[in-house]
């Protein structure tokens, strides 16, 4: 484990697709040829279409129904990613729907919960600009067609797995009437990873970009 004219951009976020990918629009990089519409591919589109349904519940107050919903996403992720390597199911489409499915709904969680006031409005301003920060550059790179690292690192992983679980915990201890205050060394971990992770994804873009085309 929460990115036709959509750039392979949000791949860059804590996904492991191939060592180096080539921001060219027309690179591919050894995908499965089979129709696109296969079955981890469906599943990330229910991934995508469980987002509006945790909102939904989030907005009404059915926590106990949004963590499950949450649960019942993350689950279609595993799965996916599994079939897709198991079957040699992977498609051009699956790279840019799944890390898109992912950062949707991660990010909706957040929005939702500032929204709600069960999160402060820093914190959501802090994950979501990182993510900004990181599609812009990446962007960059599609559009000048520059190879980008996109390795997964152990700070990206961290951060993806601090951000999840916090929204999890969240939402269950609101749904269970617990004081959330009791996560907040949780939060510090959370921010920790976020600024580092964030921080190291932009110097290693621009190393790469640095290396891709030297100054003459």
């Amino acid at each position: 484990m929460i990115i036709g004219g959509v750039p392979p951009c949000l791949q860059l976020v804590d996904k492991l697709i191939v060592d180096y990918y080539d921001a060219s629009p027309h690179q591919v990089g050894g995908m499965s040829k089979l129709h696109p519409m296969n079955i981890p591919n469906s599943l990330t589109i229910l991934r995508i279409l469980l987002v509006p349904v945790f909102i939904g519940f989030m907005t009404y107050g059915s926590y106990g129904l949004a963590l499950l919903t949450l649960l019942l996403a993350g689950l279609t992720d595993a799965v996916d990613g599994y079939l897709a390597r198991k079957l040699n199911q992977r498609t051009r489409l699956g790279t840019l729907l799944d890390p898109l499915a992912d950062k949707l709904l991660l990010t909706s969680s957040f929005i939702s919960l500032a929204v709600l006031h069960l999160v402060p409005s820093w914190l959501v301003i802090l994950v979501v600009s990182r993510d900004l920060m990181l599609l812009l550059g990446t962007v960059v790179a599609h559009v000048t067609s520059t190879p980008i690292n996109v390795t997964p690192t152990f700070l990206g992983k961290g951060t993806t797995l601090f951000q999840l679980s916090y929204v999890l915990l969240t939402i269950l201890l609101t749904w269970r009437g617990v004081d959330r205050s009791t996560i907040t060394p949780l939060v510090v971990l959370m921010v920790g990873f976020t600024l580092a992770s964030g921080f190291h994804y932009l110097y290693r873009g621009y190393r790469d970009a640095n290396a891709a085309s030297p100054l003459t």
